[in-house]
């Protein structure tokens, strides 16, 4: 118990209003006794005054047994006969938690960090029930942690870490209810992994973009080839079509300044083009 929560501003207050007007009071009627008197009612005050802030609760104990909780404000005690447990603060709190080297399901190695929300809302449970519920929860947390990963395989940690925090608020939760304590929440804030399965899982994950990338330049083959084929029966079925394709590939080769192409003769003769060509020979040269 710190001094701030054994002596509070108002008792200390009181205590040297009361030592300081039995002073004056002695002072002007000169008995010392009226001093005394004002300085153990003043001592009285210090230790029978106390003060919760609006957050906090806390437990009287009267000869060791309970009698009560008191806050938030001021209340008195009997000094002497009474006694306070510790101060309960019933924010959200955080508390963090790791687990190194711990095994998943698969046998590989992981360091996991983790944080937990939780507050008390039965501050005469946590009093009573649990001698100190701070460490309680930080130790359970810690194992249930552990045991998580346990039953996990890797690949579930690094890609599913809201169900896995979910699972271990759940598993926290019933743990702590019966002490007056929730858990809220359970974030996975990290899941650190040996550099060398790192390395492996990165060369694993490359090799499997390569090899979908194959898979989908092979069904782009496929579909050209089915299109190739279409065309060809098109074309078989109207040689006109075909011819108007040849000219139209001939000229889209022929209209870059400078550019030389080379057609077999068969290929002219087929589609008739010895005199499209000479005409446009001679009507480039004038």
């Amino acid at each position: 118990m710190t001094v701030n929560q054994r002596f509070s501003s108002v008792g200390i207050t009181a205590c040297l209003l009361s030592i300081a007007a039995a002073a004056a009071i002695a002072k002007l009627s000169g008995s010392p006794l009226v001093a005394a008197g004002g300085a153990l009612v003043g001592l009285y005050l210090l230790f029978a005054i106390r003060v919760v802030d609006q957050w906090e609760k806390v437990a009287v104990l009267r000869f060791g047994k309970y009698r009560g909780l008191r806050g938030p404000g001021v209340f008195f005690l009997i000094p002497i006969v009474d006694t306070l447990s510790r101060y309960v603060d019933q924010r959200v709190r955080v508390t963090t938690v790791s687990a190194e080297s711990t095994l998943t399901r698969d046998t590989v190695p992981v360091n996991v960090d983790a944080i937990i929300f939780w507050l008390v809302w039965n501050a005469e449970k946590s009093i009573l029930e649990v001698e100190d519920f701070t460490q309680a929860i930080t130790l359970g947390s810690q194992t249930a942690l552990r045991e998580s990963i346990g039953r996990h395989q890797l690949a579930q940690m690094i890609t599913e870490r809201e169900t896995l925090g979910r699972e271990l608020q759940k598993i926290l939760d019933e743990k702590t209810t019966p002490w007056g304590i929730t858990v809220q929440s359970v974030e996975i804030r990290d899941v650190r992994i040996p550099t060398a399965l790192e390395n492996a899982m990165s060369q694993q994950a490359q090799a499997e973009r390569e090899r979908q990338a194959r898979v989908i330049l092979g069904e782009a083959e496929v579909q050209v080839s089915e299109q190739f084929a279409q065309a060809s029966r098109v074309y078989n079925d109207n040689p006109g079509a075909l011819h108007l394709r040849g000219m139209n590939m001939l000229y889209e080769a022929m209209r870059e300044k400078g550019s030389m192409v080379v057609v077999p003769s068969s290929a002219i003769e087929t589609m008739g083009l010895g005199g499209t060509l000479a005409t446009t020979t001679l009507a480039k040269q004038q």
